[in-house]
């Protein structure tokens, strides 16, 4: 079994594939696919996708890069729409939230403080409502991390960690999982390469962004949740593991920050 944690499946690069590739990853054994809203826009289409495929599930938030376009009121309708959400099974998470220092502009005043507004108001709706999270954090971890320990939440995945062994340290020792996908299928990536296979196994969960950070054998093409289990053997090859003992440590540690999930 494997579990795909963090997969834009509702994104416009789909168009009406979704129900086919996600039909097609449960047959690859993709037991679950978790996909995050990004914006208010978005927030009803992640949870009827999630209802419609037997092997989604959703999670409901403002993504950093969605932050310049978005104002008090899509706060208000994220806060509203929780309570509701939480009679739905399928729903896992406050994300994708975070903090984005890598897109030139969002890094300088006044959209810095904009995110991290946004940032600090979400942690409060998932530590108000007990929901785990799942971060973006490029190039921005220290200030996460710093969001993090001012508003404690129960859990939840660091999303495409690609940052130090100690600030991957200080996210596992929040209660965070670190999300590793297609980028560390990449000879080149030493620096990921290392954190996946040094990091202790039950910190880490396996994703896949799609339709973003193609695998090695797929750039510069779209990526698939189908992708998860190659992805996966990555892994096994780069800790010295059995695949199956992946898959099973990675879906165990996928249940532990998403609890809901597992109860689904």
């Amino acid at each position: 079994m494997w579990i795909d944690t963090h997969c834009h499946l509702d994104a416009q690069e789909f168009g009406s594939e979704a129900d086919a590739i996600a039909g097609r990853a449960a047959r690859d054994g993709v037991s679950w696919i978790v996909i995050p809203a990004v914006d208010r826009a978005n927030l009803g289409a992640v949870a009827a996708l999630a209802s419609r495929l037997p092997n989604c599930a959703y999670a409901l938030g403002i993504h950093p890069m969605c932050v310049p376009g978005a104002d008090e009121s899509d706060l208000e309708a994220l806060r509203a729409a929780v309570p509701q959400a939480l009679n739905d099974p399928k729903f896992v998470a406050i994300g994708e939230i975070g903090l984005d220092f890598f897109v030139p502009g969002l890094s300088e005043s006044p959209l810095r403080e904009k995110q991290e507004y946004f940032y600090s108001e979400q942690l409060k709706i998932a530590r108000d409502f007990g929901l785990p999270v799942l971060l973006h954090v490029r190039r921005s971890q220290d200030s996460v991390l710093k969001y993090l320990r001012r508003i404690a939440v129960p859990g939840g995945i660091a999303h495409a960690f690609n940052g130090s062994f100690q600030q991957a340290q200080a996210f596992i020792g929040l209660g965070l999982k670190l999300g590793f996908g297609g980028a560390m299928t990449f000879t080149r990536a030493l620096q990921i390469r290392r954190l996946a296979s040094q990091l202790p196994q039950e910190a880490i969960v396996l994703e896949t962004d799609s339709p973003d950070i193609s695998p090695a054998w797929r750039h510069p093409e779209r990526n698939s949740p189908e992708e998860v289990p190659r992805i996966g053997q990555a892994l096994a090859d780069l800790r010295g593991m059995a695949v199956e003992e992946i898959a099973r440590v990675t879906s165990i540690n996928a249940y532990s920050a998403l609890p809901r999930l597992r109860r689904t």
